[in-house]
């Protein structure tokens, strides 16, 4: 038997508390077999924004405009021959717009995206016969609703009339389908011989019209507004299972089951021993992940803990809902140290001289992708959602699909996908094939790397789905940060023993192309030795975390070049390279960019680089003030490149010479190009928070299960519940 909710937005699905609509969300998240639809006056662009809230359930089905429209929910495309017929008679908007223009009365939406209709505001004492009747003679309807929304419509459209066609094309019945709503538009809803609810603070004139309806049995009236009414009628019906409501604090919030799994090998937080610290290298997905779980996203994250836990009350101090995959340390020593970064990490890099092979790490790396998988399956839902996070839990997906074929999974890969004759130079590139061709999605930062994929995927049964969605960062915490350092800093002068500052925050790793850089310094020395006593390259290259080795020549020859490079062109107190291998907290980051020049991204390769977007949201945010705007040198190879474009200066660092020319180039750079650059990129650089991101990538995994040949029965049958007959 077919479960269809349909659904009015506004008051009713997006009513009531947060809480409300979390415990509706989860509940449907955990009820794959209800298919949700929305029924709406909005207009599709503005549903588009409205589904980016974590918050919101994601439609299958979308009746929008009043009506009007019939849309898939996976990809906003219209029905038809649905919305055809619904739209059957619609004279269009400019003549209704010109016929209705002798009423001033009507206020007309001009800030309102409108498709097969018109809508205005009216006053209720100024809804005349004399205008309706001017509809009419147009061959139009209308609805009149919340003492304020005036919409003409084609003669046949209606949300009720909307559902009957859609349910009609998917062979839906009547007493499969429960609609929801609170407004005098969704009257025609009540009115499609369904069960209905209509939510506790519904608009008088609905519950006036629907006083007819009073004894019928269909119509339920739970007291509760807004998404609570919803979901307390779902219940009553037997559709949804009572279930407990996880807590936003302490162990019981990490115990399943759960709608959406999260996996990311590294945790927040690890425990030294003695309290929980940071990691000591930069990484982009920890406050991306962070940023989205604070924002909202539901939930649990998957992720290591190695060596064992702390006792008694030394619980992580985060409030996220991590849980844990205990590992060993010896397990973790050869899964990551080893296979992680001596064997795969520089096949991604497109470095495949660098990888080195060894069969006891591959083992440890199927080992801890099975902790994981088995993990990730004892906390997910029937149906549930899974996202990976990169080529960590590359074997993750063949597991999953083992044990738990119910399960929709998809991957972001944060770092770059190699090209298919690189990606082939691993001796485990089959069984990772393998693996990888039993995810649902899988999401890149740029097209190029979605392009990879697919070619090396290609020629396999059922390929994964793949979407380009570059991640940015959390721009206004970092705008209101760096006014913040400004004031406190008061951006004092130059110091003449340092000069003009070039900037690099990054890892120590090879793929940064650390040593380059030293080298394109003293070329550029070289070239021009009046930059001598008046250049400073600042270096901050914190060391990867104990046990890497993978990294250990880079680390040794970077040294020895800095102190060559330095040796050579020390000018009293005043010397070239100031290397600083060592972390730093996120204001000592910002006040580090508001004080660079230039910030100098070299990667030879890189999926997206968060650095450069940071540099630019901290000195975007200061354009308005005196200070300098600074200047952002790009790496050709790093995803941002794709974005920003020209608006920086783009550089190969496979070209020691590139490299000191584009560097030249932006000393050189006039205060006007400079902030007129700086201008450009912050346009470019968007404000999309990482929440948003999160959401939208949630939405495209999800989106794969109405389609995708590999969504199955679910590995955990729930028993049948009674229906409402």
């Amino acid at each position: 038997m077919s479960r269809i909710l349909v659904t009015d937005l506004d008051g009713t699905l997006l009513g009531g508390t947060r809480d409300d609509r979390r415990r509706l969300r989860d509940a449907l998240a955990l009820h794959p077999e209800v298919t949700l639809v929305f029924a709406t006056g909005r207009g599709l662009a503005s549903v588009r924004e409205v589904v980016r809230d974590p918050l919101v359930p994601r439609p299958r089905w979308i009746i929008a405009d009043v009506g009007a429209t019939v849309a898939d929910g996976t990809d906003f495309t219209p029905i038809d021959p649905v919305q055809e017929h619904l739209r059957t008679g619609w004279p269009g908007p400019d003549r209704v717009r010109a016929a209705l223009r002798r009423f001033p009365q009507l206020g007309y939406q001009h800030g309102v995206v409108q498709d097969g209709r018109c809508s205005y505001h009216l006053a209720p004492e100024r809804l005349t016969d004399e205008l309706t009747a001017a509809v009419e003679a147009l061959g139009c309807t209308w609805v009149y609703s919340a003492d304020r929304f005036f919409d003409v419509l084609p003669p046949g459209a209606s949300k009720g009339n909307a559902l009957r066609a859609l349910a009609g094309k998917l062979g839906w019945k009547p007493d499969e389908i429960l609609v929801a709503g609170d407004s005098l538009n969704d009257l025609s809803l009540f009115r499609a011989g369904t069960h209905a609810v209509v939510v506790a603070g519904a608009e008088p004139a609905l519950l006036t019209a629907l006083t007819t309806h009073a004894d019928n049995p269909f119509l339920h009236r739970p007291g509760r507004a807004g998404a609570a009414g919803v979901h307390a009628v779902l219940q009553e019906l037997g559709w949804l299972a009572p279930a407990a409501e996880p807590t936003r604090s302490g162990p019981e919030h990490a115990a399943g089951p759960h709608s959406l799994v999260v996996a990311y090998h590294r945790p927040p937080l690890h425990w030294n021993g003695e309290s929980w610290q940071p990691p000591s290298s930069p990484n982009g997905i920890l406050p991306t992940l962070t940023s989205a779980f604070t924002d909202g996203l539901p939930g649990v994250w998957v992720t290591a803990l190695v060596g064992g836990a702390p006792c008694g009350d030394r619980a992580h101090p985060t409030g996220l809902p991590l849980s844990p995959v205990p590992l060993d340390e010896d397990a973790w020593t050869g899964y990551f140290h080893r296979a992680c970064k001596e064997t795969l990490w520089p096949v991604l890099m497109s470095e495949p001289g660098r990888s080195v092979f060894d069969e006891r790490a591959w083992a440890d790396y199927r080992t801890v992708n099975a902790r994981f998988a088995r993990h990730i399956s004892a906390q997910a839902a029937p149906g549930a959602t899974v996202w990976l996070h990169d080529y960590n839990l590359w074997l993750v997906p063949g597991v999953l699909h083992r044990i738990r074929p119910d399960l929709r999974t998809g991957i972001f890969h944060h770092t770059p996908f190699p090209a298919p004759d690189v990606f082939a130079t691993l001796p485990v590139a089959a069984e990772l094939r393998s693996s990888l061709a039993r995810l649902d999605w899988a999401g890149f930062h740029t097209e190029d790397f979605a392009g990879h994929f697919r070619r090396t995927l290609a020629g396999l049964p059922d390929p994964p789905r793949t979407g380009v969605h570059p991640l940015g960062v959390d721009r206004p915490a970092v705008e209101k940060l760096a006014v913040e350092r400004l004031a406190h800093l008061c951006m004092p002068r130059r110091d003449p023993a340092v000069g003009r500052v070039v900037l690099s925050v990054e890892r120590l790793d090879y793929a940064k192309a650390p040593i380059q850089k030293v080298e394109a310094v003293d070329h550029l020395l070289s070239r021009r030795p009046g930059l001598r006593g008046r250049l400073t390259f600042r270096l901050v290259c914190p060391p990867p975390e104990p046990g890497i080795t993978a990294y250990d020549t880079t680390r040794h020859q970077l040294e020895q070049r800095v102190a060559e490079v330095n040796s050579r062109w020390q000018q009293g107190i005043w010397q070239p390279i100031d290397y600083r291998p060592r972390s730093l907290s996120t204001t000592e980051v910002v006040d580090e960019y508001l004080s660079a020049d230039v910030l100098w991204v070299t990667s030879l390769q890189d999926g997206m680089n968060l650095t450069a977007k940071e540099f630019i949201a901290a000195r975007a945010a200061l354009l308005h003030s005196d200070a300098e705007p600074g200047v952002l040198v790009l790496s050709r190879h790093a995803g941002a490149a794709a974005e920003l474009g020209e608006a920086a200066l783009l550089t190969d660092p496979r070209s020691p010479g590139d490299l000191a020319t584009v560097l030249a180039r932006a000393l050189d750079l006039a205060p006007t190009e400079r902030r007129a650059r700086m201008a450009r990129l912050a346009e470019l650089l968007g404000r999309e928070r990482p929440a948003d991101w999160a959401a939208r990538i949630v939405h495209a995994i999800r989106s794969t299960s109405v389609t995708s040949p590999k969504a199955r029965p679910s590995a955990h049958p729930r028993p049948e519940t009674a229906g409402w007959t």
